[in-house]
């Protein structure tokens, strides 16, 4: 048999998965028989590479010896090698060459933090050693703005090789599509001698200057490392083909493999495995179940690849085409917790080393042990690797002493006698809970049914847990390949030869564009075949498939389609967005974002033989032989003790059934048949497990006034799941830019008293205060409320905030009762009033802000009342902008609202009604406590903070701790002192005000527990009438919500002496005409504390809204982005220092209004103990003639031509005595 490349198939192949703790290995003899391997990756005390070694072994050549290079047909590998490298930062010495302006940009990114409540913000440290800003401007449409200065980066250069940097990173603005200077700067870097030069042009052709230029940075930064391991192997290999794989699911010649490539190697060698078995088994709709010792991998594929074109990894933004793989950090090795009331699993995990503590290493408790302590994992019947001589098998003994010593805690500590075999069954529960929930974001969350699909279980602990997954799920089959426990490697060995080549276009479809989509079309296909020659492979076996990135000129959301004619690419597109997001836009352009051509070479592949551990096939399948059974034991399934036969995987015969319980041994997967289940030998050699009888809900005791440790936890992540899945329906299905891309909304579910029970980490401003929204329509219309309705709200004076954020509320019921409420609330981008946007500099009565929506009944009995929206944002004398828009966006509120209705409404079928009750009570009651401990260990206090206009928030807070076991410790939070109702709109409703309080006390625990009303309990809140933070009708509120709502937050640090004050405001900034609209907030520097430094330019505390992207910027708004850079030194000083600020000039390129509402322009935020206060914030505008114009805190100007407005936003306090 002869191969694409004209090479004799009749040598050995090996197929290899080079993982950070196993080296899988599948080898392929001369006769197409296949056997697999397993060795550690990393065992310097035996052998230098696990690939080459393994090969040598199978080929029973000392590692002394080369390797006859006659006896190998191809090496295909997957490796971690870049992964890991990223993740313990030990690439190559790298320097970022970028647009002068813009040195700060990879560091402030798209300015949110990762997690909303932590107040230490931990930032990834940036790849690159040295940032150089260099002299060169082109602009969106082409235009040379700044000539490149040549000597200055002669000069640059040489001081980065002195230093002896070799590897770079070159990213100029709009250099995606206009790549001179790009290509300028790298001729002179060649020249000077550096190895590893990455363009951003070249790396990743497509609009977003960040995201670009981080994969700049990334490929630079893990080249030369990844090249230096390739080398190694090749060397070892001679002239044999080594191919590697990609993380867009391509193989590709070894001297092709890039940094970029490589971060999902292994990885996508899995799902392309997967969807090779499925299909062979006849199976076309899939869920990957790949679960290892460290994390699992979940996908889905229903007969195409799916990909993403930007993700983020280990902090790093990388824009290139790789597998859509979602990761959840639960696996064999996830340690367990109990923190006195909760189990918790994960996210630590015991790794390789020390392991779990049946490894024999001294480990902690993990998942792998409450298999060993159910008895599902055998030691006589697992691969003996442990102890100090890798020879022994698992420690039992260890793991029953160590279950035995938590169970005595757990029981007095929940005053409850669980056996150990309960205890671990209840840990489980939890890991599978995880992994079932990680698996709706790739499917439920998608708008795919799961009943409808089969899961593929791979991986080495994947058959472990599969079935108990699949009932999480309500899933009825799963297929297990006889490979499954090294599946990444197979499918690395069926990967075919595959590049991707994109190229940005950016200009609306049109007839005339046709033309030159065509050319650059043929174009990309002439760059993929030569590249595909160049590897060896001839031009008749590559084949390609044309596709574009389409998307609405208002929206900068994608969809890739395939490239046809012009009227069907309009089809295609409407069709897509129609079954995604829900809606179609048929006025606004479509925008053609870029070309893409995926180019493959047909392999041919001889895989009809049998692997050496396939099954055995019968003749007749109606014929069963005796399956014999290796050992009858004990296991704990289902809460029951049973007597569990296990079996041989290599003595089932095509036919063969096993009924549940049972568990099935082979080399490299153990695999445990649960009650209920069974398990069919297919003709391939797969097993196939079948739900034998219908999934029957689990009983639970009617007890429930004392929480179990395991269904709290499970409820915490079921609850948060329910916002989740919501905020992802919303965003996907609205319309506008606010919602869609710059994520300002919040998802949350309620108790039937508007009592928050958990929210997804959206808006913490939100977040806090829709439960007064929520009371507020049970009191207007509680009596009156029925299945089907919808209410919309955006009163600030009856539970709202400001008017643009209005919010959609939908009772669910279960049996003709009312059992909780559902609720989404977006920023919608203009709700009418003096300001496009609603956002007024200067407002001073609150019609002058918008439309107030009052509790609105917006569906009833699940219709949906158009006309009555639609006049109430026609009233004038100031009415909504769009209201199409709005529309669209309420639709999908209700949308978002419905989905966790039915969500919830799953929940209770499968617990029942009243433990899903209970366990609203419980998560509630589980906040409180853990709040009143925390009161136990702070100390109250007093603080005033003034605001730039001398208005101030004042807040005591007095803890009363309690003296004895039973008395209940409070805090009362008093604000009596602080300001009256403010002339103009910096009222903050009472609302809000309680929100900052929750998100201040939610902050303050250190641990991950779903933000509910829980919290509130231990605390009594004051806030006086008629103030500032408790306004009346008609005052002003719209900047209440975005900069009181800051001020009340650093009041309440200062007051407990916890941080110094952050930067205190949003930074609030519009600008537009009749045509364009804009809307941003920026971020600061925020305050230090005892034990961290404060963060420099990221968003804090109320807020965490992304920023446009600088090139998507310019290309849709008639704008220059000068610069946006951090202030150095604008942070306090201190024992700990606080973070600095930022600073952006904006140049207009014709005339426009543009406004800011901002604080802290006066007022520095505050430092604590001794440490200095950060630096003001300023506003001004450098006009074209040269004059300066000074701003005010809130103030509003009209730009000409050529001016900039300049903002610099505040740096964060410093904390304690330098």
């Amino acid at each position: 048999m002869i191969d694409s490349k004209g090479k004799s198939s009749d040598g050995w192949e090996f197929w290899i998965d080079r993982g950070g703790t196993f080296t899988d290995v599948i080898a392929k003899n001369p006769d197409g028989e296949l056997s697999s391997y397993k060795l550690l990756s990393e065992n310097p005390q035996h052998y230098e590479d696990a690939a080459i070694q393994a090969i040598h072994d199978a080929l029973n050549i000392p590692i002394t010896r080369q390797l006859p290079e006659q006896l190998l047909n191809g090496v295909k590998m997957g490796t971690t090698v870049a992964t890991n490298a990223l993740l313990e930062r030990r690439g190559a010495r790298t320097a970022l060459l970028i647009t002068r302006g813009f040195g700060d940009a990879l560091k402030i990114g798209y300015q949110n933090r990762p997690d909303i409540f932590a107040l230490h913000i931990q930032r990834q440290a940036m790849l690159y050693e040295q940032v150089i800003e260099i002299d060169e401007r082109i602009n969106a449409n082409g235009e040379l703005i700044t000539a490149l200065d040549t000597d200055e980066l002669k000069q640059h250069l040489q001081s980065l090789y002195q230093l002896g940097i070799r590897s770079l990173a070159i990213a100029c603005m709009h250099g995606y599509q206009f790549p001179q200077h790009e290509q300028q700067i790298a001729a002179h870097a060649q020249q000077i001698g550096f190895k590893q030069i990455s363009c951003s042009h070249a790396i990743s052709p497509l609009i977003k200057l960040i995201s670009r230029a981080d994969t700049s940075v990334i490929d630079a930064y893990l080249s030369p490392l990844l090249h230096h391991y390739v080398e190694g192997v090749r060397r070892k290999l001679g002239n044999t083909s080594l191919m590697f794989m990609q993380s867009s699911g391509g193989l590709t010649d070894s001297s092709h493999f890039h940094g970029k490539d490589a971060i999902l190697s292994g990885p996508a060698g899995g799902i392309i495995g997967m969807a090779h078995i499925s299909a062979a088994a006849g199976f076309k709709k899939i869920i990957g179940f790949d679960m290892g010792g460290t994390s699992t991998d979940v996908s889905h594929y229903a007969g195409e690849y799916e990909r993403d074109v930007e993700t983020e990894i280990a902090g790093a933004r990388l824009r290139v085409p790789l597998m859509r793989i979602h990761t959840v950090a639960a696996g064999g090795g996830s340690i367990l917790h109990f923190d006195g009331e909760r189990y918790r699993v994960g996210p630590d995990s015991a790794g390789a080393n020390p392991g779990p503590t049946c490894y024999r290493n001294d480990g902690p408790l993990t998942v792998t042990d409450c298999n060993v302590m159910l008895g599902k994992l055998q030691a006589n019947w697992f691969p003996q690797l442990f102890g100090l001589a890798g020879d022994q098998p698992l420690d039992t003994d260890a793991v029953h002493h160590k279950f035995t010593a938590l169970t005595r805690t757990i029981n007095a500590a929940t005053q409850t006698q669980r056996s150990v075999t309960e205890v671990a069954a209840g840990f489980l529960d939890i890991a599978i809970d995880n992994m079932a929930n990680a698996i709706k974001k790739v499917s439920v969350q998608r708008g795919y049914n799961v009943s409808d699909y089969t899961l593929c279980s791979f991986g080495g602990a994947g058959g472990q847990h599969a079935c108990l997954v699949a009932d999480a799920l309500g899933m009825s089959r799963i297929l297990i390949h006889p490979l499954a426990g090294v599946l990444s490697a197979l499918g690395i060995g069926l990967a075919q030869p595959r590049i991707i080549r994109e190229a940005a276009i950016g200009q609306p479809l049109s007839t005339d564009l046709m033309g030159h989509l065509e050319q650059q079309y043929k174009k990309l296909e002439t760059q993929a075949s030569d590249e595909l020659q160049e590897q060896g492979f001839g031009k008749d076996s590559c084949n390609s498939q044309r596709r574009c990135f389409i998307h609405y000129q208002d929206a900068d959301t994608q969809l890739l389609i395939n490239f046809s004619s012009e009227q069907d690419l309009h089809t295609q597109f409407k069709q897509a967005h129609q079954r995604q997001f829900g809606f179609v836009n048929n006025t606004t352009l479509l925008i053609i974002a870029a070309v893409q051509v995926e180019m493959h070479v047909e392999l041919m592949i001889d895989t009809t033989k049998k692997s050496t551990h396939a099954a055995k096939p019968v003749q007749n399948k109606r014929t069963h032989k005796t399956i014999p059974v290796l050992e009858h034991v004990n296991t704990t399934m289902s809460g029951k003790t049973l007597s569990t036969p296990i079996y041989d995987r290599n003595e089932l015969g095509s036919g063969s059934h096993i009924n549940g319980p049972a568990i099935i041994i082979e080399p490299n997967n153990t695999i445990v048949v649960e009650v209920d289940w069974q398990a069919e030998c297919l003709v391939g050699g797969e097993l196939l497990l079948s739900r034998e009888a219908q999934q029957i809900a689990p009983v639970i005791s009617d007890d429930n006034a004392a929480a179990s440790p395991v269904l709290l936890e499970v409820f915490n992540n079921l609850f948060m799941s329910v916002a989740e899945q919501m905020g992802l329906i919303l965003q996907n299905t609205a319309r506008s830019v606010n919602i869609k891309e710059r994520l300002d909304f919040s998802c949350a579910l309620f108790d039937s008293r508007g009592q928050l029970i958990a929210n997804a980490p959206h808006i913490p401003v939100h977040i806090g205060s829709m439960s007064d929204t929520i009371v507020a329509v049970i009191n207007d219309h509680g009596a009156t409320i029925q299945p089907g309705d919808v209410y919309l709200s955006n009163n600030p004076y009856n539970g709202g905030t400001h008017l643009p954020d209005v919010t959609a509320i939908r009772p669910v019921f279960k049996a003709q009762q009312l059992i909780a409420y559902i609720a989404a609330r977006g920023h919608h981008a203009d709700i009418g009033g003096i300001s496009p946007g609603s956002m007024p500099a200067h407002s001073q009565h609150i019609d002058e802000e918008g439309i107030v929506i009052d509790n609105l009944k917006i569906v009833s009995d699940g219709q949906f009342n158009e006309g009555a929206i639609r006049t109430l944002l026609n009233k004038q004398p100031w009415p909504a902008r769009n209201i199409d828009q709005n529309i669209a966006d309420f639709k999908a509120q209700i949308a978002a609202c419905n989905r966790g209705a039915r969500e919830l409404e799953q929940v209770c079928n499968h617990y029942g009604l009243t433990v899903v009750q209970a366990y609203m009570q419980h998560v509630q009651d589980y906040a409180a406590r853990a709040v009143a401990q925390l009161l136990n260990n702070i100390n109250g206090g007093h603080y005033r903070y003034t605001m730039d206009d001398g208005s101030h928030i004042e807040v005591t807070i007095q803890i009363s701790k309690g003296t004895h076991p039973h008395d209940q410790t409070e805090a009362h939070v008093d604000f009596t002192g602080s300001s009256a109702i403010h002339p103009g709109n910096l009222n903050a409703p009472a609302s809000v005000c309680k929100a900052a309080v929750l998100y201040v006390f939610r902050c303050l625990i250190n641990e991950d527990i779903p933000l509910n009303h829980g919290f509130l309990k231990p605390l009594k809140i004051t806030i006086p009438d008629n103030s500032i933070l408790k306004p009346n009708y008609p005052a002003a509120v719209v900047a209440g919500n975005v900069e009181t709502s800051q001020i009340i937050v650093d009041t309440l640090f200062g007051a407990l002496g916890i941080q110094a004050g952050s930067q205190g405001t949003c930074n609030n900034f519009t600008f537009g005409d009749n045509e364009h609209q804009y809307y941003e907030t920026l971020c600061g520097g925020t305050g230090a504390s005892a034990n961290y430094n404060g963060c420099d330019a990221i968003h804090s505390h109320m807020t965490n809204s992304r920023l446009t992207d600088p090139e998507v910027l310019e290309q849709r708004f008639p704008v220059l982005l000068e610069s946006f850079c951090i202030c150095k030194g604008s942070g306090g000083t201190g024992k700990h220092r606080g973070g600095n600020g930022a600073q952006r000039r904006l140049q207009f390129l014709q005339p426009m209004t543009a406004s800011i509402i901002s604080g802290q322009r006066k007022t520095t935020p505050f430092g604590l103990e001794g440490g200095k206060p950060g630096q003001c914030g300023d506003n001004f505008i450098e006009r074209i003639n040269g004059q300066i114009e000074q701003l005010s805190s809130s103030d509003q100007a009209d730009m000409e031509k050529g001016d900039v407005f300049v903002i610099t936003t505040p740096g964060g306090g410093g904390f304690g005595k330098t």
